[in-house]
């Protein structure tokens, strides 16, 4: 399977079951130490329109992120690489 390039977020939603008709967010939190992805992927979420796609890289999957989700009401899909970890999350 082909890398992600991380800088087309359409690329990635197609590698996931998210809606691809949507428009998409990007936050890049592979820098951030933790809690800050889960903290700031909640907090861009609160203010994106819901049928905004939010696309997250990070350098590994957000284990803790997922129930959060679900609890709020969120679909998401990750897709793994060696370079980069990609969650797709979006309102059904």
């Amino acid at each position: 399977m082909p890398e992600i390039d991380a800088t087309n977020d359409a690329q990635v939603v197609a590698r996931t079951a998210a809606p691809e008709d949507r428009p998409t967010e990007t936050l890049d939190a592979r820098e951030l130490p933790p809690p800050e992805p889960l903290q700031n992927t909640l907090e861009r979420l609160a203010d994106l329109d819901d049928g905004t796609v939010l696309v997250q890289y990070n350098d590994r999957a957000p284990q803790h992120l997922y129930p959060k989700l679900t609890d709020r009401g969120y679909a998401y899909d990750t897709v793994e690489t060696d370079a980069v970890v990609v969650t797709a999350i979006w309102r059904d």
